[in-house]
């Protein structure tokens, strides 16, 4: 149903601001982003076309500003407020891995990474820091490549770690082309880190490898690659 079509207290804007943001689909929450549409259709139609171009919500995260005005009814003004939305979103999730928080099932922190890095389309390599008790010190993104790889240099986060006064690690890298499973370069690289870390002091306890919804923890999957002599 076009907006024009429906009831002014049913409409999203209305909606949202008495019954909250959650009781919104994502076409309308988009809708109030969006405000109007272009000329000839309403904003219900291009949030529809939207989702549409994209093939769903997560696709749509991934689109760069450039992309998006691409998309009849999108100029640069719909196209940066839609973009800044979706980062708000991704950076919310950051925080949520909050200073203090106890990780100690790789569940815990694998839901909490694909939040925030499932709509990157090339490689990033990061690291959760953590005290002796699996508290949260600070999590970061270390290193950003290409759609292939991500260069990880070993001396560079065990330098970030100790200026963080860390005594465990979790290390975790995405694969933009949506399959998770490990190539031999990571696991080459795990048992690198694996044993770089401990010849300072440090323990890594899992690499983490997120695939658009969907991770792995090397962990559960080779606890070989952690078995340092």
């Amino acid at each position: 149903m076009s907006l024009e079509k429906i009831a002014e207290e049913q409409r999203p804007r209305e909606r949202l601001l008495r019954n909250g943001a959650s009781s919104l689909s994502v076409e309308e929450l988009l809708a109030v982003l969006m405000r109007s549409g272009p000329r000839g259709s309403d904003v219900l139609e291009l949030s529809r076309s939207l989702i549409e171009r994209a093939g769903s919500l997560e696709k749509l995260s991934r689109m760069a500003p450039a992309e998006l005005r691409k998309i009849h009814g999108v100029g640069p003004a719909k196209a940066c407020s839609l973009a800044a939305a979706l980062e708000l979103g991704r950076r919310l999730a950051a925080e949520s891995l909050s200073s203090g928080q106890v990780l100690n099932r790789p569940e815990e922190s694998g839901e909490f990474l694909v939040q925030i890095y499932r709509g990157l389309r090339q490689e990033i390599f990061g690291c959760i820091f953590m005290d002796r008790s699996n508290r949260v010190l600070d999590h970061q993104e270390l290193f950003r490549g290409t759609r292939a790889a991500a260069p990880v240099d070993p001396a560079e986060i065990f330098r970030r770690a100790l200026l963080e006064d860390a005594s465990r690690l979790i290390v975790f890298h995405n694969h933009p082309t949506g399959r998770p499973e490990p190539s031999a370069d990571d696991r080459a690289l795990t048992r690198r880190l694996s044993e770089g870390a401990r010849l300072v002091g440090l323990e890594l306890l899992d690499h983490l490898i997120l695939a658009g919804p969907r991770w792995i923890s090397l962990r559960s999957r080779s606890p070989e690659l952690f078995e340092v002599g």
